[in-house]
């Protein structure tokens, strides 16, 4: 079951996505080289308090931090310590939740840590982050579930790897309905699998999490026996990136960016949704 939202459930998924959106900012300035991942978790803490916010990572299913750190070859659900210590010419994924009077709002980014990483580095990340934008500009009346994969799985194959080979599209792990809760139904792939059928169509209501998970060599990851961590089975860095969507009747919104995603997706010809939260 598709958890349809009415207008003022979304409006309190910007308030929680705009929470996530600063938690991102501080936490994009704190990751320098000598830092900890926990110094980052200790920033991102400060910042739902501030804003009267919790987080909805804390706790789930046991998960023991405030937001996932992922280091290099680190996929996901990295869990921030006092030990993991970034260094220059690190990456890292900082993943971020935030609940607003019941509502969710989650999103992820991936920053590069001091300078002097390698260009192939820098082109996975963009290559990421565009595949979650295109993904983001097939969420329209009309379309279903499957054409989101399909717009996230094209643009990155359109894409040359610098070294060569193709980049691996994670397997495993992808996006997610959003609302009441952090993970809802569907589960949303970042790659077209034909036996899954075309999914839900796309109706104003419907939000949805899009998160790429894109390596320089295989899709394929295995868990640490934390039972959280995830790692590239190769060894290959990752790159990861999500914003939480929603689609109204004036069209898409997307709730955890600053502008709600208006201008990234003014250059790809779509016309986001008015923010509610644009007077707030």
């Amino acid at each position: 079951m598709v958890e349809i939202k009415t207008p003022e459930q979304i409006a309190k998924m910007r308030q929680a996505g705009m929470v996530v959106a600063r938690v991102h900012e501080a936490c994009r300035a704190a990751a320098v080289p000598g830092a900890t991942t926990k110094d980052l978790d200790d920033v991102a803490r400060k910042v739902l308090a501030e804003h009267g916010a919790t987080s909805n990572f804390l706790g789930y299913g046991g998960f023991p931090a405030t937001i996932c750190t992922s280091v290099n070859d680190v996929v996901v659900h990295g869990i921030p310590d006092a030990v993991t210590v970034l260094r220059d010419g690190d990456i890292i994924s900082v993943d971020a939740g935030a609940v607003i009077d019941g509502w969710h709002g989650d999103a992820a980014l991936t920053v590069f840590v001091g300078e002097g990483h390698a260009p192939e580095l820098l082109e996975l990340s963009r290559v990421t982050e565009e595949s979650m934008w295109a993904g983001i500009a097939a969420v329209r009346q009309g379309n279903r579930l499957v054409d989101i994969s399909r717009a996230i799985e094209g643009y990155i194959r359109r894409q040359p790897r610098p070294a060569g080979g193709r980049y691996g599209i994670i397997e495993d792990y992808g996006g997610h309905g959003i609302g009441s809760q952090m993970h809802m139904d569907p589960h949303l792939l970042n790659y077209v699998e034909r036996r899954r059928g075309r999914g839900p169509r796309l109706v104003p209501g419907f939000c949805i999490a899009i998160e790429p998970m894109v390596s320089l060599g295989t899709p394929k990851t295995h868990v640490l026996p934390d039972d959280w961590t995830v790692k590239t089975d190769d060894g290959s860095w990752s790159s990861h990136w999500e914003h939480s969507v929603a689609l109204t009747e004036e069209g898409p919104l997307v709730l955890t960016a600053f502008d709600g995603g208006r201008a990234k997706l003014a250059e790809l010809g779509v016309t986001t949704a008015p923010d509610p939260c644009a007077n707030g």
